[in-house]
């Protein structure tokens, strides 16, 4: 063998990994088939089945808090972003900034919810949509030949390659959101690969939260599959993520928060199954789209030593907008919600929905497929994290420096762990405490023990005999409340911006 050979094979080898980072948006504990759902999903089913699943991550329980804590490895507190989005995210640096110290080029397609433009924050490439929701199909303007597009507001900013655009209204009638996002990406990878550096690609759609938006294509998949009623898919859910091992036998199910389907007219259940159709609809294209990066990092060669996380920003929803609009359900002209029915089947087993700190609000499903680097595939681990650990993963994984400043201002220290030895088959330890605030809720888990409130009244759970937060053990454990509480309240004054 020659020298020349065995210095590319050693640089092959000693190569730093490829990440991708996705970010589903609403979307359920239970909505992949590998976390039991009924929706086809294969794409990330077999990195589940070659990668490893988590089933204790956390979120904020909201869209904007969620994506700022992933981005900067703090509490959404500490950048201002837990009160609202129109703002710099002050005192961190993004993960952008991280991986460019550490040699990366780094992409995001996506949604942001942010007003900070992602190309002046460490990314060499961003388009997407800067704020909340938007319509799938036609973010802006009424086009030529069509109905009014369904919305709240027909100026949402976009962004093309850092070039902010308002409102956007794509010329193509073949424009969906979340094919749209991978084409920027593949565009920006078929760039990126004669370049001898690793790239990280932050994907953060925006599917499947509503306006529950899909092609017919696909809704034609799922018409039907959901007139058997919220409980029965529920048990189904359930009972598949105890067949699969997700979950153990003795695991309980959350009490059911829905309506009876035995007192819904016919025209009521025909209009619940098509909106859990189109739902399904978008994790499924969500899924394909999913294939088309798979796709291209196998065609680039470098589909081996690439980490893949999959998360969601928050549980399923149980919110309503009222801006149905006309025309069928699914289409551009119509806005339509989830709401609570179908969203207690999509926390399944979990309690309450988004915008809860209880466990179905804050949970998240993860997945982490990475050919070369993983050590144990198809494993299952049941380690609490959360999103303020990403950043101190990436730090570890690149061998990047988490500065203590950042144009001459002070910044914020990492607010989480590592997970990286999870990933090599090896434990890790949390040490303190995690914390959630937005809203109406707040939180607090220390080891097994959980305190939650919603709208004041604190409730105590033991996770670990109660991990559906039914038995509130405040009264027969005051102690504990009491010493959480003080931890909770601790917390407040340190990371500031919240009210006790």
């Amino acid at each position: 063998m020659s020298c020349k050979e065995t210095k590319k094979q050693s640089a092959t080898v000693d190569a730093k990994p490829n990440v991708i980072l996705i970010l589903a948006d609403d979307m359920g504990w239970s909505d992949l088939g590998c976390f039991g759902s009924e929706v086809k999903t294969p794409n990330l089913d077999k990195m589940a089945s070659n990668g490893m699943r988590f089933t204790q991550v956390y979120n904020t329980s909201k869209c904007f808090p969620s994506r700022a804590c992933l981005l900067t490895g703090l509490y959404s507190q500490q950048t201002g972003y837990n009160k609202g989005y129109k703002q710099p995210m002050n005192n961190a640096i993004t993960l952008g900034e991280l991986f460019k110290s550490a040699g990366y080029t780094t992409m995001w397609s996506g949604k942001h919810h942010s007003t900070e433009n992602p190309v002046t924050r460490g990314f060499d490439h961003y388009s997407g949509l800067f704020e909340g929701a938007c319509n799938y199909f036609n973010p802006g303007m009424r086009r030529e030949g069509e109905g009014q597009p369904a919305q709240k507001r027909n100026d949402r900013p976009w962004c093309i390659e850092g070039e902010v655009i308002q409102p956007f209204t794509p010329e193509s009638k073949d424009f969906y959101t979340t094919d749209t996002f991978t084409d920027y990406a593949l565009g920006w990878l078929d760039q990126h690969k004669d370049e001898q550096k690793p790239f990280f690609l932050y994907m953060a759609y925006n599917a499947p939260h509503d306006p529950l938006m899909a092609w017919p294509e696909d809704i034609a998949k799922y018409i039907g599959k959901y007139k058997e009623g919220y409980e029965k898919i529920r048990q189904a859910r359930f009972a598949k993520q105890k067949a699969m091992g997700l979950l153990p036998e003795n695991y309980p199910l959350s009490e059911s928060m829905h309506q009876k389907w035995e007192e819904l007219t016919e025209d009521e259940k025909a209009r619940e199954d098509t909106v859990m159709a189109v739902y399904g609809a978008m994790i499924d294209r969500l899924d394909q789209n999913i294939g088309r990066l798979q796709a291209k990092l196998k065609e680039m060669k470098v589909d081996e030593n690439t980490l893949i996380v999959f998360v969601s920003d928050n549980g399923a929803s149980s919110e309503n907008v009222k801006l149905e609009g006309t025309g069928p359900i699914g289409s551009m002209t119509r806005w339509t919600s989830l709401r609570g029915d179908w969203a207690n089947v999509s926390n399944t087993p979990l309690r309450y929905y988004k915008n809860y700190s209880h466990e179905g609000g804050i949970k998240t499903p993860m997945i982490a497929y990475w050919p070369k680097g993983l050590k144990n595939k198809n494993t299952i681990s049941d380690t609490p994290l959360h999103f303020i650990d990403f950043m101190s993963t990436f730090a570890d994984l690149t061998g990047a420096a988490y500065p203590k400043q950042l144009n001459g201002q002070e910044i914020k220290p990492m607010q989480g762990i590592s997970f990286l030895p999870l990933l090599k088959g090896e434990e890790v330890a949390r040490e303190k405490p995690l914390f959630w605030e937005w809203s109406k809720g707040r939180a607090v888990r220390d080891g097994d023990w959980k305190l939650v409130s919603f709208k004041g009244t604190w409730e105590l759970y033991n996770l670990k005999t109660d991990p559906v937060e039914s038995s509130d053990l405040s009264t027969s454990h005051p102690e504990k409340l009491k010493e959480l509480k003080a931890k909770f309240e601790n917390w407040a004054l340190e990371v500031e911006n919240v009210e006790i």
